[in-house]
């Protein structure tokens, strides 16, 4: 019931946003240049890899694309990307994700492989489920980006405090899903997005 959900509820959203959609795509090539998507590899269902998407929000790293982790640096930002990021419309083509497969509406973030590897055990877990737009962890930790750009070591912060704490928040996602449980979460998403 919930991969058919996410499917006819994805259908529908794109529909419906196709013509924002292209707006922000003349924006960005516009602005940003080519290429207007950032793609990345992450971990899903299963462990298997896919490709996410992305509205690109900074300057081309061909490193980025591969995992490098840039945490806390808003350097390469663009300022079409700040607006993007603050509104999360940055996430709108992860739709096409749900769409096709790799994704849910409402599940644990996918991570990149090198930080899937420090936790091996928990994420075999989180991954036994597909992983979502957003959730409880994308929620409460939607300023990350703020927190670890104040901490001295960013990498090392995500490592051992942030990341440790959203894989607690997936495993407690996944032993209480329903239906209306995502719902709520949906719900509390569009809130603080606009709060």
């Amino acid at each position: 019931m919930k991969r058919s959900l996410d499917f006819i509820a994805s259908l529908f959203g794109i529909i419906i946003l196709i013509p924002f959609i292209v707006i922000i795509v003349i924006f960005l090539r516009i602005f940003n240049g080519t290429p207007v998507l950032f793609v990345q590899q992450r971990i899903g269902l299963n462990g298997k890899a896919f490709n996410l998407f992305k509205f690109r929000t900074m300057t081309v790293d061909k490193n980025a694309e591969k995992g490098a982790f840039d945490a806390g640096s808003r350097a390469r930002v663009t300022s079409i990307g700040k607006i993007l990021r603050k509104t999360k419309l940055d996430e709108l083509p992860q739709l096409f994700n749900v769409l096709i497969g790799d994704m849910s509406l409402v599940g644990p973030r996918p991570e990149v492989k090198k930080w899937v590897d420090i936790y091996p055990e928990r994420w075999s877990y989180v991954h036994s489920v597909r992983p979502g737009i957003t959730d409880p962890a994308s929620i409460k930790y939607r300023h990350e980006e703020e927190i670890l750009s104040q901490s001295a070591n960013p990498e090392e912060a995500y490592k051992n405090e942030i990341l440790p704490e959203k894989l607690t928040l997936y495993e407690s996602y996944i032993q209480s899903m329903s239906i209306v449980g995502d719902f709520k979460i949906i719900i509390a998403t569009f809130v603080a997005v606009f709060k």
